[in-house]
């Protein structure tokens, strides 16, 4: 009697490639509906222009030198945004995530402040720095601290005690504890509150720039909006949309780097 085996071929993961055809998909519907509602006249004239008009737009905005001077500015009022609030958040979440009786004292306020729009104090940052750009990185600081403070306190309280234990066995001072122990150990949970951080500071730093400011990309936006120029307007959006995607993709990496110990 002859039997015959028969040997099953690999099977080929199609997951990537679906998952692509489908954002791909969801990017040419939504192309296709906002082309059909600007031809459509259901709304005012401009309103929702041509994507041919959005394109002609944004091509005239990438040459010229002062788009790249107003995204320059804005830039820099983010970066220091998630400077001053990044680093005094994670020295906070640090704080409250080694010390139980601190985090049950003061751990509340942070969680009721937190969903609390930031514009609100904009006012109080004006009267305290000025109009200029040093309010705008203040309302983006604050937005970004509670983020990475309270990230950085629950990411804490999940590292393993045997991590702990084993520096206390080697007398490791407080700075080595940080950076050999909490830090490396709860690298996720930072990267996520550091990307929850950009989020909203960005988000505080461009409306602070559409009330007062004569420079930035949220000075721009409202300065097309103004004058009715929607192409403009959504020209603008895209590029800081850009940007925006490309700044959490670069915070999103560090989350899966390898840090290299030394031998």
């Amino acid at each position: 009697m002859v039997t015959t085996s028969v040997t099953a071929a690999p099977s080929v993961d199609f997951g990537f490639g679906r998952v692509t055809l489908v954002r791909i998909a969801i990017i040419i519907v939504l192309l296709a509906a906002w082309e059909a509602l600007a031809r459509s006249g259901l709304l005012f004239r401009d309103v929702v222009p041509t994507l041919s008009a959005i394109a002609r737009a944004l091509a005239a905005l990438l040459v010229q030198p002062d788009f790249y001077a107003n995204l320059g500015w804005t830039v820099g009022e983010i970066a220091l945004a998630l400077l001053f609030g990044g680093v005094s958040g994670l020295l906070v979440g640090l704080i409250l995530g080694g010390n139980r009786f601190l985090s049950r004292a003061y751990e509340p306020f942070l969680y009721y402040l937190g969903p609390t729009p930031k514009i609100i104090f904009f006012p109080v940052m004006i009267m305290w720095f000025g109009v200029g750009p040093t309010s705008k990185v203040a309302l983006g600081a604050l937005s970004c601290f509670f983020p990475v403070a309270l990230s950085t306190a629950a990411g804490m309280r999940q590292i393993d005690s045997v991590l702990i234990g084993v520096g206390r066995s080697f007398r490791a001072t407080t700075s080595q504890m940080v950076t050999k122990i909490y830090l490396p150990a709860m690298r996720e949970p930072i990267v996520n509150g550091v990307r929850l951080g950009l989020g909203v500071a960005m988000i505080a730093t461009l409306l602070a720039e559409t009330k007062l400011s004569n420079r930035g990309i949220g000075y721009l936006i409202i300065q097309a909006y103004s004058t009715f120029d929607m192409p403009r307007m959504y020209a603008v959006l895209i590029a800081l949309f850009v940007l925006a995607i490309a700044a959490n993709a670069l915070i999103g990496r560090f989350s899966t780097y390898r840090i290299s110990r030394p031998r």
